[in-house]
């Protein structure tokens, strides 16, 4: 078999996962071993992955989380007053179906930018699209929206459609700020 070939065609058509795994196969010993459907579901197999695994890589730079964080990393054994079962069914994120916000508010500490980074991962995993912001940027995003010598033309007007556009936001760190409207 013509291997170079047929891992530039594969390239061509796009399906980089599919000739990773091509390579890899025909490299090791198991490629005797396997039948043509074997191969196939393999390579298919692999090329799947890799396009999921693009895909969560973009939703996770886009949402731009603060922190590497997990919704299964979460200790409840903390002294933070986290309610489980509240904090696991946000997990679940029924929430942003319902196009919903959510804001985490406590005191300095005690982790609302980690829980709300572990929410926003989770989401992302869940093939969600996420936009993690702090309140001060959202609110200077809202009044630049609002004002009334706002240019269409400018150049700030995709991160404010950006924003629309989101199915869920999470906000993390509260604090108080002024805002004229």
């Amino acid at each position: 078999m013509l291997t170079h070939p047929t891992l530039d065609l594969l390239h061509q058509l796009g399906l980089n996962g599919m000739a990773k795994a091509f390579g890899e196969i025909e490299a090791s010993d198991e490629a005797t071993t396997l039948s043509h459907p074997e191969w196939l579901a393999l390579l298919l197999d692999r090329e799947a992955s890799y396009r999921s695994d693009r895909r969560l890589h973009a939703r996770l730079r886009y949402a731009k989380l603060r922190h590497q964080a997990a919704v299964e990393d979460v200790d409840y054994r903390v002294a933070r007053g986290l309610d489980r079962a509240l904090f696991q069914k946000l997990a679940e994120g029924a929430w942003i179906d319902a196009h919903d916000n959510l804001i985490l508010c406590g005191p300095t500490g005690v982790g609302k930018s980690w829980l709300a980074s572990a929410l926003g991962h989770k989401a992302c995993r869940d093939n969600r699209s996420v936009l993690y912001q702090r309140i001060p940027k959202l609110f200077a995003d809202l009044a630049l929206a609002h004002d009334p010598i706002f240019r269409s033309d400018d150049a700030r007007v995709p991160q404010v459609g950006a924003r629309q556009r989101q199915r869920g936001s999470l906000d993390g760190d509260i604090r108080a700020q002024k805002l004229f409207l």
